[in-house]
């Protein structure tokens, strides 16, 4: 029976760091990125310009890449998802690309406090302008007003990172 790789995807509230980390692990472990960004951009160029047209698409890629992801983790090779696991419905998706194949997974879990989280905002904004109407604080309150921290009883491997006193 081959290996499987194991898939590992995050946690966190906007701007608080998990694009950064799955590129560091990603690269650590050698693994394959996937990042959401990535492909809304290259699939639906200039039409995410909310956070409701944001929700539309993302959803119209999951049910495509979930076998895709699947079925390279089956081949052994570990898969870093930078795709927001922040909600119940969110980690669901998660759940059910490991669980239908026994994968092995690692959720992190990484706790910021709000004042981090629109410090690294502002600095995105900064770094890549054409986030300018995306990465605001008006947004940051309404994406995050729908934020839910992993619990105990959804059984997630879950690793913590604690950026709360940064």
């Amino acid at each position: 029976m081959n290996q499987k790789g194991t898939l590992i995807f995050f946690c966190g509230k906007m701007g608080s760091g998990k694009s950064t980390k799955s590129n560091e692990i990603a690269k650590d472990i050698g693994a394959i990125l996937l990042s959401e960004d990535e492909w809304l951009s290259s699939i639906y160029p200039d039409e995410i310009e909310n956070f409701d047209s944001y929700i539309k698409y993302s959803m119209r890629l999951k049910p495509l890449l979930k076998r895709h992801v699947q079925e390279i983790l089956n081949t052994g090779i570990n898969v870093v998802m930078d795709f927001p696991a922040n909600t119940i419905k969110q980690r669901q998706w998660f759940k059910d690309i490991f669980s239908e194949h026994n994968i092995p997974h690692i959720l992190y879990y990484i706790e910021a406090n709000d004042q981090l989280c629109l410090k690294q905002i502002e600095q995105r904004r900064l770094d890549n302008p054409e986030r300018h109407n995306f990465d605001t604080e008006e947004v940051f309150n309404h994406v995050n007003s729908f934020f839910q921290p992993p619990s105990v009883d959804e059984a997630f491997n879950i690793e913590i990172i604690d950026r709360k006193n940064e």
